[in-house]
This record gives structure tokens, C-alpha cells and sequence, in this order.
């Protein structure tokens, strides 16, 4: 019978594995647990839990799965495929029909380029620009966006480096409310309201106050009528939740105002 040697990390070779064996160790699903019961009786003794089960006694009873939950153990992969194609097709995609449900949920025509740009590896490698020699291309692209919203805008700072527009939202309140000792955030009511809630969650524990105006498609008097020497910033957007492209530069001469 044959023998399959393994390379160890440290250039040695490993105990040979007779066929049979290592057929036996390669479908042994064990192997992918990185604990074993010693480990886990470790970390038990360390935390004073008697057992696994007793990590978890703040979970109600009735949350507690007691079986394993009712799915097939395991399908192939061309019967998975063919099982989530079936479930797709019951849905209608938005490219097949109107709809209306509006908040930034339109229709977009996304070009053919970006698929293929998408795809090259300095962006689809690249999970976040910590690493320049690796996402040198996307740090290239924020830097360059950036720059052009701060120019168009004729504002000092623009950051691009955000997860998302409810976050970048929230961190743009914060920093605002740092920079001018202030604690009062003015929201436009055609702000998504996803994005007040999100400011809201992250605002609340600094002791932020947040005003979200009423909804509306535009009514930048009102926006206006809540300024004051305590407001540390207006929060527009546009297009707004509605789809509209505002005209901010009312608010933004009111904002300006030496009173302000």
C-alpha cells in the first residue's frame, strides 16, 4: 500500500500516512475545529463555567434551538444552484417593471466599464486603503473624489474613506459638534431617514441634541428658520430622499451669517 508524506512548517517531513489513513483523516470533519476538548476545558476553568451550556444562561430558554434546524444536511453544488435559481424566479426584479419605491431606490443605468473595472484586482482585493502598496489604486480614486467635491462644494475637508453615506452622516455631525462646541444638529427634512436614525444612535451617547425637521420635498425656509448661535450644523442633502436636487445656497448664506 502506498505512503503520502507531508511537509511540516519547519522544513522537517511529517509521520507518512498510509492511503487508506490519510483518506480517512482528509473526510474527518474534526480536523476543522481549531479546539480541541482540552482547550475548551481551559477556557471554561478560567471563566468558572461548569459547561458549555452554562456560558449562555442569560438566553431565554425558549431561544435556545434544542434541534438542528430543519435543512437538508447537504446538497450538491449544482442542486443548490439550481434550488436558489428556482426561489430568484418567483421574485420580479426592478429592471422588469415599475415601481415606487423611491428613498434612492430608482433605477440606475450602471456602464459597462465598471463591471470590468470593478473587477480588476487593486478594487475587488482591496477591502479597505490600509495598505497603499496594495490598494494603491483606491486610495488614488478617494483622493481624487474627494478633492473634486471639496472644490465644488467650497468647503475645507471632504472625506471619501467612509463605509457608508448614514455613517459618514453621523461621524460628519460628531466632528461638528467637536469643532464648535456646540450641541444642537439640525436635520433637513429631505435628509433618507435612515441617516437620522443612524446620527441619532451615534450622537445620543455624546449628549447631542438632534432636530429632524419634518419631511418635505423642499423647504429650505425651514431649514433656516432653526438656525441659531447653538447649532453646530446643518445636515442637507440633495438629491434628497426624494429625488430632488435642492438648492442649498440659501441655506448656506443664512448659515454664513455673522449672527449665525
Amino acid at each position: 500500500m502506498g505512503e503520502v508524506a507531508a511537509q511540516r512548517p519547519d522544513g522537517a517531513r511529517a509521520p507518512a500516512l498510509t492511503r487508506v489513513a490519510f483518506r480517512e483523516w482528509s473526510t474527518d470533519p474534526v480536523r476543522y475545529l481549531p479546539l480541541t476538548e482540552a482547550d475548551r476545558a481551559q477556557m471554561l476553568g478560567v471563566t468558572g463555567a461548569k459547561n458549555i451550556d452554562e456560558l449562555f444562561v442569560d438566553v431565554p430558554k425558549h431561544a435556545l434551538l434544542k434541534d438542528l434546524v430543519d435543512l437538508p444536511r447537504a446538497q450538491g453544488e449544482l442542486d443548490v444552484h439550481r434550488h436558489l435559481q428556482r426561489l430568484a424566479e418567483k421574485n420580479t426584479s426592478a429592471g422588469r417593471t415599475a415601481f415606487f419605491l423611491g428613498a434612492g431606490a430608482y433605477r440606475h443605468h450602471v456602464p459597462a466599464s465598471v463591471d470590468h473595472l470593478i473587477q480588476r484586482s487593486e478594487f475587488l482585493t482591496a477591502y479597505t486603503p490600509y495598505q497603499p502598496e496594495i490598494a494603491q489604486g483606491t486610495l488614488q480614486a478617494l483622493y481624487e473624489f474627494q478633492s473634486q467635491v471639496a472644490q465644488l462644494l467650497n468647503v475645507e475637508v471632504a472625506n471619501a474613506s467612509m463605509y457608508d453615506g448614514s455613517t459618514a452622516c453621523a461621524e460628519a455631525a460628531m466632528m461638528a459638534a467637536r469643532v464648535t462646541k456646540r450641541k444642537k444638529i439640525v436635520f433637513s427634512g429631505g435628509v433618507h431617514p435612515h441617516y437620522v436614525d443612524t446620527a441619532r444612535t451615534a450622537c445620543e451617547a455624546l449628549g447631542l441634541e438632534l432636530i429632524a425637521l419634518p419631511a418635505a420635498v423642499d423647504d429650505e425656509a425651514a431649514v433656516i428658520k432653526a438656525l441659531g448661535a447653538d447649532v453646530a450644523a446643518v445636515i442637507v442633502q440633495s438629491p434628497n430622499v426624494f429625488g430632488t436636487v435642492t438648492d442649498l445656497s440659501a441655506i448656506g448664506e443664512a448659515r454664513a451669517a455673522p449672527e449665525r
